[in-house]
């Protein structure tokens, strides 16, 4: 079934927009893409063929997005709302008060937030539109990454969030449902968990960040694409896990706010690649060379992923 879908995002440039467009045009769908930032609505018919091309799929697809700068024209007819503004809590609740006023009853509005709960975006809602209401959450790049986070709020409708699963699902997208709203979700909760206690090793002087790198790159990281860490944890032995926690959950780090050797670095100006230092150093090149490996190796896993028969993917999901 076709679909009219709605990218709307707000007073900002939002780069990753044109891959979730991509997502949903070359799977048959309409697309409108809203965006305050003319460079961008500018560039996206060029950014789409480019995209398409290095999937080796038809640049006709992007024939299937119009751009838009008038948010109530853009939305007026979309089945589904998807809203990647920036992330700060009262603009995303601003949107969310003009998009109930322009959209159908029946359109499903969806936040494209990393980590601001579901529930505090919906306040911007009247109570009684609040059903429609629910978190998807893309990876960015979105036509690369599989993964979408559907998160329900208290509010949510169960026919909003299947119908947001279904229409995911249809176009190859790896949809998970999340069934508590926390900040965070999942995946950036489990993310920067790693992210805290590899920051705490530094601060504790155990090892230096390009060690915590090379630890990660080549001992449990070359197994995460096809062993997660609860299939890990069950195939190893609950038991043995319980043995093990018992010793080093204790000495992980406890933080509840950034480690000294983040703070000391963001401090003295040492933000990371933009500024040519920051837990690594950063010359002329790395960025950009960092940069294309992770593409190549995405663009590598995607094309593998997309030439395998449907039946084997939906195995594997």
């Amino acid at each position: 079934m076709r679909l009219d879908l709605c990218l709307c995002v707000s007073d900002v440039c939002v780069h990753g927009l044109p891959g979730i467009a991509q997502v949903f045009a070359s799977h048959g769908h309409r697309v409108s893409l809203f965006d305050t930032c003319s460079q961008v609505l500018e560039q996206v018919p060029g950014r789409l063929r480019e995209n398409l091309q290095m999937l080796d799929l038809p640049t006709r697809h992007a024939e299937a997005v119009t751009t838009f700068c008038d948010l109530e024209s853009a939305v007026k007819a979309a089945d589904f709302v998807f809203e990647a503004g920036p992330e700060k809590l009262a603009i995303k609740q601003e949107i969310f008060a003009r998009l109930v006023a322009f959209t159908s009853a029946n359109a499903v509005l969806a936040s494209n937030t990393s980590v601001i709960p579901i529930t505090e975006i919906a306040k911007g809602v009247p109570a009684e539109q609040r059903h429609r209401v629910l978190g998807a959450h893309w990876w960015n790049p979105a036509p690369l990454i599989p993964l979408v986070e559907v998160v329900r709020t208290a509010d949510t409708g169960e026919q909003a969030l299947i119908s947001t699963i279904d229409l995911l699902q249809a176009c190859g997208k790896q949809a998970v449902r999340v069934n508590r709203d926390v900040p965070g979700f999942v995946g950036n909760r489990l993310q920067h968990a790693l992210w805290r206690e590899a920051q705490a090793l530094i601060s504790d002087g155990v090892c230096d960040g390009e060690t915590v790198d090379l630890v990660v790159k080549n001992s449990f990281g070359l197994r995460l694409p096809v062993f997660g860490p609860i299939e890990n944890a069950d195939l190893v032995g609950l038991d043995l896990t319980q043995d093990i926690h018992e010793v080093v959950l204790a000495d992980l780090s406890q933080a509840t706010g950034p480690l000294p050797a983040l703070t000391e670095r963001v401090a003295r100006g040492d933000l990371g690649a933009k500024s040519g230092r920051g837990f690594l150093e950063w010359p002329a090149g790395r960025q950009q060379a960092t940069r294309e490996r992770l593409s190549a190796y995405l663009l590598d896993v995607a094309r593998k992923r997309n030439a395998k028969p449907l039946e084997e993917r939906h195995e594997q999901e």
